[in-house]
């Protein structure tokens, strides 16, 4: 069985137990130290955020950040290699644990959190925050309140990186992840955010090449 046949089949179980969030930790921890079966871990930072951050001159000295749903933690090392002081979560202990093996030495902050529980302390407290991936790989239902929770952790000031999958709102959906709309990419502000770009384009990195959105959100 093909590695996204069988997370697609643990996904399903979680659901039939009424959990849709369970399966994260449920993955990682079957993997049991195996990357090859974790379907989105390259072992290197998502190119869609290196990209950016070089075109943008992004600096990180002395500025604080945060990484939503950190999986093994490449986006985590490289915003801390470019000088942010950096926090990074995942509601998986194992995934954090499996952080914690490959980079023993690292000035990251690691922590098993949930989104929808975090630490009060996190609350408005992030210069940049960044989130790719978490969100498109929850049900329609959890979106709303998610949204909410990442945009909960930008500072006054701060911005916020969404990049995920995109589709049109006559779309169909397909299978998971399931790929966000413009309508609720704009739903982040409301919630104090102002969008300052987006982007929409082709991920031509995967094959076939991805859709993907990109924007940029500051707070205040």
């Amino acid at each position: 069985m093909a590695k996204e046949d069988q997370t697609r089949a643990l996904i399903a179980s979680q659901y039939e137990r009424n959990d849709p969030i369970g399966w994260f930790e449920a993955l990682y921890s079957t993997a049991n130290g195996d990357v090859s079966q974790i379907p989105w871990a390259d072992q290197k930072p998502n190119h869609n955020l290196t990209s950016w951050l070089d075109r943008e001159r992004t600096a990180g000295t002395n500025r604080s950040a945060i990484i939503v749903g950190c999986g093994l933690g490449d986006d985590a090392e490289e915003l801390a290699r470019r000088g942010f002081v950096v926090s990074a979560f995942d509601v998986s202990q194992s995934a954090i644990d499996w952080c914690s093996r490959r980079f023993p030495s690292s000035p990251v902050k690691y922590a098993q959190a949930d989104l929808f529980r975090m630490p009060g302390e996190w609350l408005g407290k992030f210069n940049f925050v960044f989130e790719a991936y978490t969100i498109q790989a929850l049900p329609r239902s959890l979106r709303p309140q998610a949204i909410a929770a990442v945009a909960s952790l930008v500072a006054p000031g701060g911005e916020l990186l969404v990049i995920c999958r995109g589709r049109e709102a006559d779309e169909d959906d397909g299978s998971l992840p399931w790929p966000l709309t413009h309508e609720e990419i704009a739903s982040f502000e409301p919630h104090g955010l102002r969008r300052e770009s987006f982007e929409n384009y082709f991920d031509e990195e995967r094959d076939p090449p991805v859709r993907r959105f990109r924007a940029r959100f500051r707070k205040g």
